[in-house]
């Protein structure tokens, strides 16, 4: 009897990366509109990727099928 694939969220697939190390990366809300009134040091830091840590990044790997 075959085992049952797990299928993975989709969306998750568009919103997190993984890293060579394991490491789930997302990236920083606040940068889509209304940037008129950000100052450039905070749409600077805007454009980085954040590490996800602790029980939500258990969660995204297994809603990408890794884990």
């Amino acid at each position: 009897m075959q085992k049952i694939k797990q299928k993975t969220r989709k969306g998750a697939v568009r919103r997190f990366k993984i890293t060579g190390s394991g490491k789930v990366m997302r990236r920083k809300q606040d940068s889509r509109h209304l940037l008129r009134n950000k100052s450039k040091k905070n749409k600077r830091t805007k454009r980085l990727m954040v590490e996800v840590k602790g029980k939500w990044a258990r969660k995204v790997k297994r809603m990408l099928g890794i884990a």
